[in-house]
């Protein structure tokens, strides 16, 4: 087959496109940024699947290519690199539109008509942030007989704060927000897992009942606490402008880095210095349920898919998984992972990978929902690669928080900035082994 791509005809410049800039500048008000913001999501999203159908094109013709000449114009290898790049930058852009949607405006004393305490309880902290002074403050955690004192590393940000943070680290977070989630006072959570099902036998009206069947057992997982810090700096004029939301400083500056560090943990953490990782449950290399490790499945060959029927790999991942856990099941994989699949068809000729259906929604893998999570290995020949992960995480994973973040004010280290020094305690681990299965790209 004549190679018919010429780099002359791609006139769509697919990333000014991907800068997803209105076509209405004067829509940019407050009182029109809903607005604005549905149409920019309305264009990202058919960008997206402008740039998917142009991939798929160029990918048939590179793949009629390798069937005739064992080899692939390099010029059609270049266009799929940078639709990719389009891809993948459309998809962001769709997902930072949907957590800006979710963003709730922010509660201050003269609006917030909750109870006097809490209110207090904000005011002094902001106190507190902006010039130091804690005696209010440690006078009201001392009444509510707080554990997070000066003496334990700093004061408890107000309420409303902490929960707008956490929400903003799971919005952040692809691990929390797909796994199940806790709140906790203590060290550690706790939880009794079922490994043995009692028996059951069919009786007869009259027949006599046999000896009693096999009692239940019960095996317990506990997720322990570690702590997350972080110290951004701020300057003390920024802190004496009475115009600026100092909470607002706080929660932007921590919810990156925080988000950032337990996505890694979630995935890999070792469990002894921090979250217990789901990759670093147990393993075994067959798709067997045993109650006690992960399921594999090798490739078969090393940082890659076979030459051949790749997709069905996939399969067998997807129905190593029980039918009841399989009904909210997912993928989980990093976006090298899923450029590679992007590539791959079924038997019938068709995409397996699908773009979302709709603004807001996940991209697909064979019917099922993809997550992307940057810290999920790569498809390389390492040491056991698994690059794929397949499951229900809600049923398989647990984050569990310690209920209070903590701040602690330093205005002496780094001047003319002021420290804050940020902590938080969390902790993850593996709540059902048989809740999800992995994809090990090794020979």
């Amino acid at each position: 087959m004549k190679n018919t791509y010429n780099p002359a005809l791609e006139t769509k410049d697919f990333a000014r496109e991907a800068a997803g800039k209105s076509a209405h500048p004067a829509l940019s008000g407050p009182a029109t940024g809903q607005f604005v913001s549905g149409m920019e999501a309305s264009g990202s999203f058919n960008q997206l699947n402008h740039a998917y159908s142009e991939y798929t094109q160029t990918n048939d013709m590179r793949l009629a290519e390798l069937e005739q000449k064992s080899s692939s114009d390099v010029l059609l290898d270049e266009k799929l690199a940078r639709l990719d790049e389009i891809i993948d930058g459309q998809l962001r852009h769709l997902n930072e539109l949907q957590l800006k949607s979710q963003r709730l405006p922010r509660s201050t004393p003269e609006t917030t008509g909750g109870p006097s305490a809490e209110v207090e309880h904000k005011s002094a902290f902001e106190t507190y942030m902006r010039d130091g002074q804690e005696t209010h403050l440690k006078a009201l955690e001392q009444k509510a007989m707080s554990s997070g004192t000066a003496a334990d590393g700093g004061y408890l940000v107000p309420e409303q704060l902490e929960t707008d943070i956490l929400r903003r680290i799971t919005a952040l977070s692809p691990i929390r927000s797909i796994a199940s989630n806790r709140k906790i006072s203590g060290a550690s959570y706790r939880r009794p897992v079922v490994t043995v099902n009692p028996d059951a036998d069919w009786e007869g009206e009259t027949d006599a009942r046999s000896t009693p069947t096999n009692a239940m057992k019960f095996e317990m997982r506990e997720v322990k606490i570690f702590e997350l810090s972080a110290l951004p700096a701020v300057t003390q004029t920024l802190l004496d402008d009475a115009a600026v939301n100092i909470g607002e400083i706080l929660a932007e500056e921590v919810e990156t880095v925080f988000a950032e560090k337990e996505s890694a943990a979630f995935l890999n953490g070792n469990g002894t210095s921090q979250p217990q990782g789901l990759l670093k449950g147990t393993i075994h290399g067959t798709l067997d349920d045993t109650g006690l490790s992960i399921g594999s499945i090798k490739t078969g060959q090393a940082g890659a898919f076979p030459s051949s029927n790749g997709s069905d790999l996939l399969i067998s991942l997807i129905y190593g998984v029980k039918t009841a856990i399989r009904r909210n099941a997912r993928f989980l994989f990093n976006r090298r992972t899923q450029a590679a699949i992007r590539k791959l068809k079924d038997g019938q000729g068709n995409y397996i990978w699908q773009p979302p259906a709709a603004a807001g929604a996940d991209p697909s893998l064979m019917g099922f929902p993809v997550t992307e999570a940057e810290h999920m290995p790569d498809m390389t020949a390492a040491s056991d690669p698994y690059a794929i992960a397949f499951g229900d995480f809600h049923r398989g994973y647990m984050v569990v928080d310690r209920v209070g973040i903590s701040v602690l004010r330093d205005p002496y280290t780094s001047k003319p900035n002021v420290l804050f020094y940020i902590t938080k305690r969390v902790g993850g681990g593996i709540m059902d082994f048989d809740a999800y299965k992995l994809l090990n790209f090794s020979a």
